[in-house]
């Protein structure tokens, strides 16, 4: 009995010593923020049982995201054993206007605490970007404020957080948005460091598709800081809570085109052209090269239509960049022409409007005569018929009997030749089969690929006029698929 009791005075004074230590606050991301950037609210409550109030709206900004943890600290302090349970509500709301999160009342064990209201400052991004205090902003930037439809801008996005931040990573990235304009990123994002700030920048081709007062939506990123809510035995943290900041937005009046274009810009036009004056079956080359000041993404040139002439066309190339502070851009495209005598690359035109002159101008690809040699004997392709005064012999078909002389096997002859069959079949399954691989080359693989061969051998001409024909739609020509892949051989070696 005697020893019965000791327990119990233990027992009950552990439990005057293992308490709860109730307490509520109230903390924000950030108490200044860009207009148009999230703010996240963080009710914490230590103790159990922890009532929360219902919240939809804080001052006329509703929530746009909502989460909830607990966390569960036992810690021993000048014998004192203690057993917290921390539980958060995580709020998330965009502020429209200077504001103040008002005080809320947060129920704990049948008590009523309340955490203190919280002053929050909303700012204009051109004021943020000078002040050293800011933690973290987003903002965006436009080379013009106004356009034509077709023109193009240079939009720059920059994110900045603040080495004293505690920011440790960075999460999804929303790129700016409208249905109304065209928007490319232009190169990779560059990072830098600027005064106490890192400093992320992309820079974006916007041209505008629609005439009227339109709106750029600003950015969005996430940035991930440790999580203090939750920590592990040894007091350390562990796990993320991301913030969201947006940037700004821009707004952009494009006026409709004073007259219809094909592109808009400053560019010129340089059209060369490799010979004029080649064999028969020999291609002729022809690049058309367009660069300037303004965007030439969206460009595609017509395709050549020439009676007699099989043409082939790559790709289009488009590079741009920017070059002292404005947008250029190089479109270049090439030709191939083949035929059997002579013929005309027509010239051509088209119309681009010019931003700084307000004037439309007329802009040509230069057309070329180009005359064809008749071939020779020593140039005509193998496959074309040739004529000769020799006469023809009639061929004679004559019949051959086969003697085939069979000779007496052994047994173990037999018996052997069997054993080595089951051991091939029963090797190949081991090794998986021995599988045929067809060709691995596609029409239009062979084409490039016989194309830088073409004057090395007549049948290689045939071919790259046949892979021609079928690349422009006539169906009708019939590829010999295994003479196809002994050439691509040949050249291969």
């Amino acid at each position: 009995m005697r020893n019965l009791g000791r327990v119990t005075l233990i027992i009950l004074a552990l439990i005057s010593q293992y308490v709860w230590a109730e307490s509520v606050s109230a903390t924000v991301s950030s108490t200044q923020v860009v207009s148009g950037e999230s703010v996240q609210l963080s009710l914490k409550a230590t103790g159990s049982g922890a009532d929360f109030p219902k919240i939809v709206m804080i001052d006329d900004a509703p929530i746009v995201g909502r989460s909830n943890s607990s966390s569960r600290n036992v810690s021993i302090i000048n014998g004192d054993m203690k057993n917290e349970l921390t539980t958060i509500q995580m709020l998330q709301f965009v502020p429209k206007h200077d504001m103040t999160i008002p005080s809320y009342s947060i129920t704990m064990g049948g008590k009523v605490y309340q955490t203190d209201p919280i002053e929050i400052k909303v700012v204009k991004a051109s004021e943020v970007k000078n002040k050293k205090d800011a933690l973290y902003f987003g903002l965006m930037q436009s080379s013009k404020k106004r356009l034509s439809v077709g023109e193009s801008a240079i939009v720059t996005t920059i994110l900045s957080v603040s080495n004293n931040s505690g920011a440790r990573e960075l999460g999804a990235y929303l790129e700016p948005y409208s249905k109304d304009f065209i928007i490319k990123e232009l190169g990779e994002m560059k990072k830098y460091t600027q005064g106490n700030n890192q400093i992320f920048e992309r820079n974006y081709s916007l041209t505008a598709k629609n005439e009227g007062n339109l709106t750029l939506e600003g950015f969005s990123a996430k940035i991930g800081f440790a999580d203090t809510s939750r920590r592990d035995i040894f007091g350390m943290t562990f796990g993320t809570q991301w913030r969201q900041t947006t940037s700004n937005g821009l707004s952009i009046e494009v006026l409709p085109q004073a007259q219809p274009s094909d592109i808009v810009g400053d560019f010129t036009v340089n059209t060369t052209i490799d010979a004029q004056e080649v064999k028969a079956n020999k291609p002729v080359n022809l690049t058309v090269k367009i660069e300037g000041e303004g965007n030439l993404e969206g460009f595609e040139m017509n395709k050549y239509e020439i009676d007699g002439v099989t043409i082939y066309s790559d790709e289009a190339k488009v590079e741009t960049q920017i070059i002292n502070g404005q947008l250029h851009s190089t479109y270049s495209k090439s030709f191939a022409f083949i035929s059997e005598s002579d013929f005309t690359i027509p010239s051509r035109s088209f119309w681009m409007f010019s931003p700084k002159e307000k004037a439309l101008k007329s802009l040509e690809i230069k057309g070329f005569e180009v005359k064809v040699k008749a071939p020779t004997n020593s140039t005509i392709p193998s496959h074309n018929v040739v004529q000769s005064n020799t006469p023809l012999v009639p061929t004679k078909e004559v019949t051959v009997e086969k003697t085939v002389e069979v000779k007496s096997v052994a047994w173990w002859m037999l018996v052997l030749s069997f054993a080595g069959g089951v051991v091939s079949v029963f090797g190949v399954r081991a090794l998986g089969g021995i599988k045929s691989h067809p060709s691995p080359y596609k029409e239009s693989e062979a084409l490039k690929i016989l194309y830088a061969h073409i004057s090395t051998h007549a049948d290689i001409e045939e071919m790259v006029r046949k892979l021609y024909a079928r690349k422009n739609g006539d169906k009708s020509v019939e590829i010999d698929k295994k003479r196809l892949k002994e050439m691509i051989e040949r050249v291969g070696k």
